[in-house]
């Protein structure tokens, strides 16, 4: 289970399983990516849900 990052300046690509970690990524800083992370992991559950309703997996 994946998901994907977009902001103006680049993109990134996200593991949500078995642990959140960066897949891969352009144009972003290491500041902008942990901030990402940070974001993923305190809606960590609410993006898996979304995830599985709309895939149905």
């Amino acid at each position: 289970m994946h998901i994907h990052v977009a902001h103006p300046d680049g993109e990134a690509k996200f593991w949500l399983e078995p642990s959140v970690s960066l897949a891969g990524h352009t144009g972003l800083s290491a500041k902008e990516l942990s901030a990402a992370e940070e974001i993923i992991l305190r809606h960590l559950q609410e993006i898996k849900n979304a995830w599985h309703k709309h895939f149905g997996r």
